[in-house]
């Protein structure tokens, strides 16, 4: 049967690193992979997850199943994690839900999967860019996309209002798909006044805001990246957010994610939860353990998560200083091009608003990988690239 097959193109990202593994260049560099690289270019294993696998381990008695919404530690953890104060407020009145899925890419779909339920064919609004799988994981359950602007190219700038003027345009009940901070591909986030807006918006329309947040802790900090999220879930009855543990712990092939549902009554919560357990038995029953167990033992012993937030921020440290690198030497090397708005960005990737023609440049001549969109991953520039780097992005933007 399987000889009636088409062969599919491979992953434009994931194949790009195939290609990059073959390449001969002595001084190839990878910045189109998205996760976090060290100084060494590694994505190591955390101190604080080697600490809490060991204690994990020693404590653990038995394999046998979980419940399937997933370890209670962590669901308690990452519910105060993402929410704050307000996760303990929603809880008396039980209109705060969380389910443990794999990966974030599990709750995206898991979460669609109820969505369409709600409302079959229902339309999903999406920025202009955004990450690359949140419209195959969308419309594969079933939903519908539309798009509001979100970024200039060539200013560099968020074009707020013009994202919220096409966002006066939803229905009710239409779903707005966000990026609470460190946005993937841009790096440009919204500012908490705009937030506000935006939340004001949600309200007063009957929209309902479903927020990736995949890299909390990346960006400004855990209460900072916060901030659209908790503020949302301070002002509209419906809310969804899908959380990913990849990069704030490490866990890339843990596959940790985690789905919240706010409902505007306690009946109403309870039967999203429903739903969304019911699309996950009918695809993987439930999510694996280990490394949400990890997540949930540093989340729960102020030791173990004092020690996580110092280690998350010198990740973000890193990264930050590495942006801002970047800028000047750009600058410093070039005149024909203004690259003071990779300054102003937060998280892992930016767009360097280059030509297609100029990436596949420095891919052949240099053996520099950034996705043809030029989507470039800060934190796989280091100390021994940099100036490597920035002499050939400016020699080839020259």
């Amino acid at each position: 049967m399987f000889d009636h097959l088409d062969l599919l193109p491979a992953d434009p990202i994931l194949g790009l690193s195939q290609v990059f593994a073959k390449d001969n260049c002595t001084d190839k560099v990878n910045l189109s992979v998205g996760v976090y690289q060290d100084d060494n270019g590694n994505t190591p294993v955390l101190d604080i997850v080697r600490r809490a696998q060991q204690i994990m381990l020693d404590e653990q008695t038995s394999k046998a199943y979980i419940a399937q919404a997933g370890d209670a530690g962590f669901l308690s953890g990452m519910s105060e994690l993402v929410l704050g104060p307000i996760a303990a407020l929603l809880a008396t009145d039980n209109r705060v839900a969380t389910v443990q899925t794999p990966g974030g890419c599990g709750a995206v779909r898991i979460a669609s999967e109820v969505l369409n339920k709600c409302n079959p064919g229902g339309k999903v609004w999406i920025s202009t860019p955004t990450w690359a799988n949140h419209q195959p994981l969308v419309t594969s359950a079933g939903l519908t996309i539309a798009e509001y602007p979100y970024y200039d190219r060539n200013t560099k700038t968020i074009l707020f209002d013009d994202m919220m003027a096409a966002l006066r345009q939803a229905s009710r009940g239409d779903v707005i798909l966000l990026h609470a901070c460190c946005h993937n591909p841009t790096g440009a986030d919204l500012s908490p006044s705009q937030w506000d807006s935006l939340a004001d918006l949600c309200k007063e329309n009957g929209l309902l805001p479903f927020i990736d947040f995949a890299y909390q802790g990346f960006g400004q900090g855990l209460q900072d990246d916060a901030y659209g999220v908790r503020k949302m879930a301070q002002k509209v009855e419906e809310l969804v957010i899908a959380a990913s543990c990849s990069k704030n712990f490490g866990l890339y092939r843990e596959r940790v994610g985690a789905m919240i549902f706010i409902g505007s009554t306690g009946t109403a919560t309870a039967a999203a939860k429903s739903h969304a357990l019911s699309e996950a038995r009918r695809s993987y029953t439930m999510a694996p353990y280990h490394g949400a167990g990890i997540v949930g033992y540093i989340l729960n012993n102020a030791e173990l998560r004092t020690d996580w937030e110092t280690e998350l921020a010198n990740m973000r440290g890193r990264i930050n200083g590495m942006r801002k690198r970047l800028c000047i030497g750009l600058n410093q090397a070039q005149s024909s091009t203004d690259f003071s708005f990779i300054g102003n960005q937060w998280g892992m990737f930016s767009f360097l608003g280059i030509t297609v023609e100029q990436v596949l440049e420095l891919r052949s001549k240099y053996g520099i990988y950034i996705l043809e969109s030029s989507r470039i991953n800060v934190a796989g520039i280091s100390d021994s690239n940099i100036d490597y780097v920035v002499e050939k992005i400016a020699q080839t933007v020259s």
